[in-house]
């Protein structure tokens, strides 16, 4: 591994863009296609998904370990390719057949594609099982209505990963499909939606009529909640697996800058004895972080997706990732957004990171997931 991780350090070092990734655009868009486009070029595309499908068929282990070296070389953040990368393309490789796996996987390791994902609506964030968004069957196709919210980048995208409730069965769960929808259909609309930060990163998308041929449902039709539970899992087990070993290079970066940087009466801020607790804390919790993704490496070498052990990990990390933002801003000030890559106003680095106990299900969804699925508690009510 130590060879391995070597030559990955030597091609970040050759390869990193050095220039700063514009704000949420359709030059963002270009430049985390570019990125994309040079990672699978110099063969570090998909590093844990199978050869035949462009990928490198290493282990989750060396894909970590790649995640560690993009953190220390600060690469840029994957952008619009995170659903393409990180869990559509995963739940293809895991569910879908094969003309879907040999069309759409290649054109999302060169970055010739952006996904995004329709599953949350106005009134089915949390309660995914409450989606309403129609889909009738017209010969070949679904024809499908209504709406879909909350949908990152779906301003940029060209593919979809869609729940759509097929049929209405005695369970919520069941008379779900999963299905790829592609975003330049007629009768899509999409409306972005300005968040706190100021920049349009998620969208309401709306449908009318539009025509998804049967042959892109993966999985079975009115069976899709299965499917969906394998995409949440990717999102939850691994998809924020980059995210996680750069907590504890954030935290890093704090205590070094604590250990010189001064407050208004001239004394160094790890001096401070509510900081260097705080400091101390998040270090010790980005440890813990970092044996938990440890631990469930090794579980996912022995599965084809990630179990339900991953909701610790998405759980965990959101609020930590909260903590060391406010931290930042509290040992930073106005600088906190450069250091950490955010918008002007250093505040909004902080604001942003409230996303992150909400995205791939709220935090108390991933409690229930936990006691319900990893501790064997009885469900509530």
């Amino acid at each position: 591994m130590a060879d391995f991780r070597e030559e990955v350090r030597t091609w970040l070092a050759e390869n990193v863009p050095r220039t700063p990734r514009p704000p949420v655009s359709t030059e963002a868009r270009d430049f985390d296609l570019a990125w994309q486009r040079t990672q699978f070029e110099g063969g570090w595309a998909g590093i844990n998904w199978p050869k035949e499908y462009g990928g490198r068929g290493l282990s989750l282990l060396e894909q970590m370990i790649w995640y560690e070296e993009m953190a220390w070389a600060e690469a840029p953040y994957i952008g619009v390719c995170f659903v393409g990368i990180n869990h559509a393309g995963p739940t293809l490789i895991a569910r879908a057949n094969e003309e879907l796996k040999a069309f759409h996987l290649p054109k999302i390791l060169k970055g010739e594609t952006v996904w995004c994902q329709g599953f949350s609506e106005p009134g089915a964030g949390s309660d995914l099982a409450g989606l309403s968004l129609r889909g009738e069957i017209d010969g070949d196709h679904l024809v499908v209505n209504g709406q879909k919210t909350w949908t990152s980048y779906a301003q940029f995208a060209d593919f979809q990963e869609l729940l759509i409730r097929t049929s209405r069965a005695d369970k919520r769960h069941h008379g779900i499909t999963w299905a790829v929808c592609d975003m330049h259909a007629p009768g899509i609309t999409v409306r972005p939606i300005e968040l706190l930060t100021g920049e349009p990163e998620v969208c309401d998308v709306f449908y009318d009529d539009v025509r998804i041929p049967l042959s892109n449902v993966v999985g079975e039709v009115d069976d899709g909640w299965s499917v969906a539970m394998s995409t949440l899992s990717f999102e939850r087990g691994t998809g924020f697996m980059k995210d996680q070993v750069e907590a504890s290079r954030r935290i890093d970066r704090l205590i070094e800058e604590a250990r010189t940087r001064v407050d208004r009466r001239g004394r160094t801020r790890i001096d401070d004895d509510a900081i260097a607790d705080r400091l101390a804390t998040a270090r010790a919790e980005a440890a813990a972080l970092s044996a938990m993704s440890l631990a469930n490496i090794t579980r996912n070498a022995r599965s084809t997706q990630p179990g339900p052990e991953g909701s610790m990990l998405r759980l965990f990390f959101g609020e930590l990732d909260q903590r060391v933002k406010k931290l930042a801003v509290d040992i930073l000030g106005a600088e906190a957004a450069e250091r950490f890559g955010g918008p002007a106003d250093p505040s909004k680095v902080w604001h942003r990171s409230f996303a992150g106990t909400i995205a791939a299900g709220s935090k108390d969804i991933q409690r229930n997931i936990i006691g319900e699925r990893v501790l064997g508690l009885p469900k509530g009510k």
